[in-house]
């Protein structure tokens, strides 16, 4: 556990670095993820770091929270707009202090927590290794969207490995989130690690499978890439299917982004 916490501090810390180097200006200009600005994007992450940090020390806390999130979200308003009323006082600079308070204070708690150990969150509990590697996830898919609106290239960190598996092991998640049948066989997949070497799932087939580069792939299943505009390869209707669906992360189905509208501005 203590492992995947470092892992998780280490993309926390290398997004806070990022956003340290914004201008005033660009933490006001707008990504391509619903038009929230680099502001958004780190008000989002620290709303829900703070709300995990009530579910790894004071569930009772938790659980008044999300039903008050819960019934603000159900008269239609938005958690960009929660967000902004919740810490709209501060300027870039001070909400990026607050959260590297809040995410430091986090890791510490999970690093801590038996990996088997149950947590709630916004649906079924949590292991604390999947609540870690969720939040890994969420802070990464946020960080590209930032990445991709200052035209950087990301340099690859330890975080990847665990997206790729996450998004692996919520194949089925996919379809039975859509209320779909959950197509057969589970595609095999194989992915170039960026050090050149591979990382695979299942049995190797030739007929059935996901192939290409991890980053591609794990852009793909947190949906801030269009199959279409990576370098992935697959074969199968099983394959052809989640590629064009697939989400690792929880909540309703969302649909990812259309051919060409996610790319970086370099």
């Amino acid at each position: 556990m203590r492992n995947l916490a470092g892992d998780l501090l280490a993309e926390y810390r290398g997004l806070a670095d990022l956003c340290g180097s914004l201008t005033d200006e660009q933490w006001r200009q707008r990504t391509d993820f619903h038009g929230w600005t680099p502001w958004d994007e780190v008000a989002h992450l620290l709303y829900f770091d703070e709300t995990a940090l009530q579910a790894v020390s004071d569930a009772a806390a938790f659980d008044a929270d999300k039903d008050a999130l819960n019934g603000e979200l159900a008269t239609g308003m938005e958690i960009s707009a929660i967000t902004r009323r919740r810490y709209g006082h501060l300027d870039g600079k001070a909400l990026l202090q607050l959260w590297r308070q809040r995410h430091e204070a986090l890791v510490e708690q999970l690093a801590g927590k038996d990996p088997k150990a149950r947590l709630p969150w916004y649906g079924p509990t949590m292991s604390a290794r999947s609540f870690a590697t969720a939040r890994l996830m969420e802070t990464w898919a946020h960080g590209q969207d930032i990445w991709d609106m200052l035209g950087r290239e990301r340099p690859p960190g330890p975080g990847l490995r665990h997206i790729t598996h996450l998004g692996v092991t919520t194949y089925g998640w996919t379809f039975v989130n859509r209320q779909l049948p959950v197509p057969a066989p589970t595609p095999y997949v194989e992915l170039q690690a960026p050090d050149g070497g591979s990382w695979t799932w299942g049995e190797p087939s030739g007929e059935h499978f996901v192939h290409g580069p991890a980053l591609d792939f794990a852009l793909l299943v947190t949906q801030r890439r269009n199959r279409a505009d990576t370098a992935l390869s697959w074969r199968g209707d099983a394959a052809d299917q989640w590629t064009r669906l697939a989400q690792c992360f929880a909540g309703e189905p969302a649909d990812g982004p259309a051919p060409g509208a996610r790319v970086s501005r370099r």
